[in-house]
């Protein structure tokens, strides 16, 4: 009773910093939410997101650790050929399914906030027409134009690879769906599992299977007189995994749709709750929902792509083609890297978007502060020490994970890069943020104009500066920030919300430079202590992150950077708290 009591006394209106705004405070005694209801929805979405990114690390982790004997197999230039294919397939993925689960859990979240369970049925047949037709429209762009993205990218024989990836375009569409009606009910395991179960099965297959290829292309080498094709051969293998773990997933998501028919027939009949939509009219706000959504999305992202394709245009032109792959590839590792702390702020997005929706369609307003300061603070907790980490420990936990010839060059760049992490988690988030409130536009224009000015620095930098794969690295940080900068503003404008700096930035900040110094201090004594060889390597490794941990959560409760209430309100909050307790922090 007595935590319960000092919980309430603590918890204040969150993000606005002072007196909400007139248009605002009648809204507000219209409403009139309770407390708790607003700690309760906002602590819901924390855990649904929680649940989607421990399975998003989860998957990242498998990701690494499957590339890690893939690249030993096809080599840096088979990574490049690997990385140029996925970059091409990303665009068409977002175009045809990465918008999907987005869409369909907006559109359905906002329709069972109202009792419509018939509309949300409806939603779902609809988009499953959409996912049929786009999605076969973009594995038909992708099979037919790999010779053409290929030579685009000055990398050929990636062609191999873009084709093999053609069926799985269509299947990620048909999967999209499911994984968005789950995520408008409101729960997010089912994409967690299905998540989990494609990565798996595509760590196997895509081990396997570049190990035959390889070996297949090593003859054709012989036969055709070329150097090039066990790469060629070895990378499309490795995407091979990629389909056959997306139609597992598929499988799994449909069975469970399969068994929930009976509670979605049962829910349609008890629906009393407003006119039935029509096919015609879901279609169209199916399409204006999926449409800003995949141009700001296809915008946002289509940044590696062009990445790609300056960097191997550039480096043609300096006269240095012999290392387009090879760097590419490095590049890919760094990014592998790079995605797995980012993983949290996409699978708190995913939460994000139907919690948001839910709450503007009941005019909570009290719910969509609460909500936005927590997305934005609980990822600026993760994203902003793992920025840190990967600079102070980029040089162990790379030579750990990838051991080669090139290990000076991806240190670097990790190094260098590794302040996107935080950019780009908080582009994620405040970008969902901004399509949960029904600006569904704004993240378009933002990223419109942030992808601009990244094209204009790339191409300074790469053929000014002649910085190479540099000049992708400090490009994409720009982007990122600009994106950051252009959201923060457009929430602030269109929610009257006022950003909390000292706990959300500056605290995490400071713990985290202690963190750093801490784990550094930890790795460099075990490199002096411990003999060389991998295993001890890991060892080194883990001993600095455990320390990193540990050093951090302290820093966060003695600096005050957290508190009892949002302890609690995190995942395993009454565990931490308990600890803590223990451990007399608190």
């Amino acid at each position: 009773m007595e935590n319960n009591n000092r919980k309430n006394r603590s918890r204040r209106k969150p993000g606005t910093g002072g007196a909400a705004p007139a248009n605002w405070k009648m809204a507000d005694r219209e409403m009139a939410p309770q407390a708790g209801r607003e700690k309760s929805g906002a602590a819901n979405f924390v855990v649904q997101g929680s649940i989607l990114a421990a399975a998003g690390i989860l998957v990242r982790i498998i990701g690494l650790f499957y590339r890690i004997p893939l690249i030993d197999i096809i080599g840096d230039e088979g990574n490049g050929y690997y990385t140029s294919a996925f970059s091409i397939y990303s665009i068409l993925l977002i175009i045809s399914s990465y918008s999907l689960p987005t869409a369909v859990s907006k559109m359905v979240s906002a329709r069972i906030g109202k009792g419509q369970y018939c509309n949300s049925a409806r939603i779902l047949r609809a988009s499953f027409v959409y996912a049929a037709c786009v999605g076969g429209i973009a594995a038909g762009v992708l099979w037919f134009g790999a010779d053409f993205f290929a030579g685009a990218m000055k990398m050929p024989y990636s062609s191999y690879a873009l084709r093999t990836l053609a069926p799985t375009v269509w299947v990620m569409a048909f999967l999209g769906v499911l994984r968005g009606y789950f995520q408008g009910m409101g729960t997010m395991v089912p994409t967690a599992i299905s998540q989990i179960l494609e990565q798996i099965v595509n760590a196997v297959v895509s081990i396997g299977a570049a190990w035959y290829l390889f070996r297949e292309g090593m003859k054709a080498n012989l036969v055709r007189g070329g150097t090039e094709y066990s790469y060629a051969f070895g990378a499309a293998g490795g995407t091979l995994g990629t389909g056959a773990g997306a139609f597992i997933a598929f499988l799994f998501c449909g069975f469970l749709m399969l068994t929930y028919r009976k509670t979605i027939k049962r829910q349609c009949r008890k629906d009393r709750n407003g006119a039935t939509e029509g096919y015609g009219e879901i279609a169209g706000v199916l399409t204006l929902t999926i449409l800003p959504i995949v141009l700001s999305s296809t915008v946002y992202n289509i940044s590696s792509v062009i990445d790609n394709f300056f960097f191997g245009q550039g480096m043609a032109h300096l006269g240095q083609s012999d290392v387009i792959a090879a760097q590419w590839g490095i590049f890919g590792k760094y990014h592998t890297l790079f995605m797995i702390p980012v993983a949290i702020a996409n699978a708190l997005s995913s939460s994000l978007i139907p919690s948001l929706s839910r709450a503007m369609a009941a005019r909570d307003r009290g719910q969509v502060l609460d909500k936005v300061t927590t997305a934005i603070r609980f990822s600026m907790l993760i994203a902003i020490p793992a920025s840190v980490g990967l600079t102070v420990l980029s040089a162990p936990v790379n030579n750990l994970l990838f051991p080669s010839r090139s290990g000076d060059l991806l240190v670097q760049i990790t190094i260098a890069g590794a302040s996107a992490v935080a950019f780009y988690s908080l582009s994620t988030v405040s970008n969902a943020i901004l399509q949960g409130i029904n600006r569904m536009n704004t993240p378009l224009k933002n990223a419109v104009i942030a992808l601009g000015l990244h094209i204009a620095i790339l191409l300074v930098m790469l053929y000014g500066f002649k910085w190479g794969i540099y000049a992708v690295i400090f490009s994409n940080i720009l982007f990122a920030l600009t994106m950051c900068l252009l959201n923060g503003r457009s929430i602030r404008k269109y929610l009257d919300y006022r950003q909390e700096y000292k706990k959300t930035f500056l605290l995490p900040f400071l713990c985290s430079l202690i963190m750093g110094a801490a784990a550094y201090g930890v790795s460099a004594l075990f490199d002096k202590l411990l003999p060389e060889g991998r295993m001890w390597l890991g060892v080194q490794v883990a001993a600095a992150v455990f320390a990193a941990i540990a050093v951090y959560g302290v820093c966060l409760i003695k600096l005050k950077a957290v508190d009892e209430v949002e302890l609690y309100d995190m995942p395993a909050g009454r565990r931490l708290v308990r600890i803590a307790r223990k451990c007399r922090l608190l």
